[in-house]
């Protein structure tokens, strides 16, 4: 299976913030979460990907190309959705199109109304009226109408109601069920990820936490309640981090069965996405 995207050692510097070796492949034909608290650093991975950004040193291969090289097809074949609407808002739906129309070879016009009467997207209104989770629909259904092999999509469903986020995620598997296809879905919402992705990236304070099959993550980790006393006693490789709180303390545990097989009489819990995210961000190392 090859790579949709291959990220190698990506930098990027700024005064206040940097990328630090970020490094991670997406497969054809799957989804990846790209998570993190706010600030963590995945809209600069994006941007810098793209070019939008330019970075201090690494690589990044789309479809095993490199972007400086092989520019003009790959912006043909990627569709790029960020978190605030990229159309000036006075346009109208049918101007973007007309826009769009001459930026992209496979610009497919029956297409993008299709998507405009399934969002119930007025055609001719101006962007500015436009509610957000219209404008989120109407950046996705532009996405999608130049027939691209893979979407880059940066929190496409932050601040939209659950009825409109749970649309939008069917419209993604349904463009997933292509094996050519693929996404990555930059989102702090693990509930969507947790629905969609075959794969997940954690990125915290610019750097590459894990990257791993969320199958493998859920399998893997674990999530052990003990008290202080306990905490103390444990193997300080057999967990990642953990949290102190006034009952004791909750550890991340990096190999659930094994420590199950050395611990039979301590109770090991599930991780759920959001729970590794939080044991990451806010959890202490020792």
């Amino acid at each position: 299976m090859s790579d949709a995207i291959c990220v190698h050692e990506l930098c990027k510097e700024y005064p206040d913030f940097s990328l630090q070796n970020v490094s991670f492949c997406l497969p054809k034909g799957s989804i990846m979460g790209f998570i993190g608290e706010n600030g963590a650093g995945k809209t600069t991975t994006i941007k810098t990907m793209l070019g939008i950004a330019k970075k201090t040193s690494g690589s990044v291969k789309l479809f095993g190309l490199d972007l400086a090289d092989h520019e003009k097809e790959i912006k043909n074949r990627i569709g790029v959705v960020f978190d605030e609407c990229s159309f000036h808002d006075t346009l109208t739906a049918l101007d973007v199109a007309k826009i769009l129309g001459k930026i992209y070879a496979d610009w497919d016009d029956p297409l993008y109304i299709k998507y405009l009467k399934q969002f119930d997207l007025p055609e001719k209104k101006k962007i500015k009226e436009y509610s957000r989770g219209m404008k989120m629909k109407l950046g996705i259904a532009a996405a999608l109408s130049h027939h691209p092999d893979l979407l880059i999509l940066d929190e496409p469903t932050s601040g939209l109601d659950p009825v409109i986020r749970e649309e939008i995620l069917d419209i993604f598997l349904e463009f997933i069920q292509d094996e050519e296809h693929s996404i990555l879905l930059s989102s702090h919402i693990t509930s969507d990820l947790d629905k969609i992705a075959d794969y997940l990236t954690f990125i915290h304070e610019g750097k590459i936490v894990l990257s791993k099959s969320k199958d493998e993550i859920l399998e893997d980790l674990g999530i052990l309640k003990c008290s202080l006393e306990e905490f103390g006693a444990l193997d300080k490789t057999s967990f990642i981090t953990y949290r102190k709180n006034q009952f004791g303390c909750e550890v991340l545990i990096k190999d659930k069965m094994n420590f199950i097989s050395r611990h039979p009489d301590m109770i090991v819990d599930p991780v759920s996405t959001e729970s590794v995210m939080v044991f990451y961000a806010r959890g202490k190392t020792v």
